[in-house]
């Protein structure tokens, strides 16, 4: 995903399973003087790849815009992605994973700490459940899998963005596959939206 247009002058470089979130956000607040460069989503499944990645889209967008942020938790990089972006002087999301900043990082902390084996999908684990978990993990083919991988789960929280039945639907037979209790919680954007607010408040100067 990419806007183009004169009038941005600041670069959001962002996650592809946010895209749908952050085009809702960029549409609903007419933050129209943002870019946004999705990478692909893809990356998850090899988050060593994800700072290596970042860093080269930050070189070559450098000198084309004003300020940089980048819409990433740590995602799995062990503190490889806080390195980069501290060489870099750049800002990005809160967090270890997107669980954190959409629930809010007080109140995720908070329950995992007290109930650690949870399982948790967002709205794009939930539409995306069956090729990202089922078949990439090998689920699919090899059956038995399922227990080595989700035996010391006892729920599925599923952290929604939208309000949309398909999609509460298709995390409930997520958790049907898996076997394992259920629980919604409605977090809307959460930190997702009040770190792209901030941002884009940020004043701009000439090029």
């Amino acid at each position: 995903m990419s806007f183009s247009s004169s009038s941005r002058t600041s670069l959001v470089i962002a996650c592809g399973a946010l895209a749908h979130e952050i085009t809702t956000l960029f549409e609903s607040n007419r933050w129209e003087h943002l870019k946004v460069e999705c990478l692909p989503a893809s990356l998850h499944n090899h988050p060593e790849q994800i700072a290596p990645a970042v860093r080269k889209k930050i070189w070559e967008s450098r000198d084309h815009f004003t300020s940089i942020f980048v819409a990433y938790a740590d995602c799995g990089t062990g503190g490889q992605l806080d390195k980069v972006l501290a060489e870099e002087g750049v800002e990005r999301l809160p967090g270890a994973h997107c669980y954190q900043f959409f629930w809010g990082s007080d109140a995720f902390l908070k329950r995992h700490e007290e109930e650690p084996g949870v399982f948790y999908l967002t709205d794009f684990l939930a539409r995306h459940f069956e090729r990202l978990v089922m078949e990439e993990l090998g689920i699919r083919a090899h059956p038995e899998l399922k227990e080595m991988y989700f035996s010391h789960y006892t729920k599925l929280v599923y952290l929604s963005q939208s309000d949309l039945p398909d999609v509460l639907a298709m995390a409930r037979s997520a958790a049907d596959t898996l076997g394992l209790e259920f629980e919604h919680v409605r977090t809307g954007f959460g930190e997702l939206e009040t770190s792209l607010a901030a941002f884009a408040k940020i004043p701009m100067t000439d090029s």
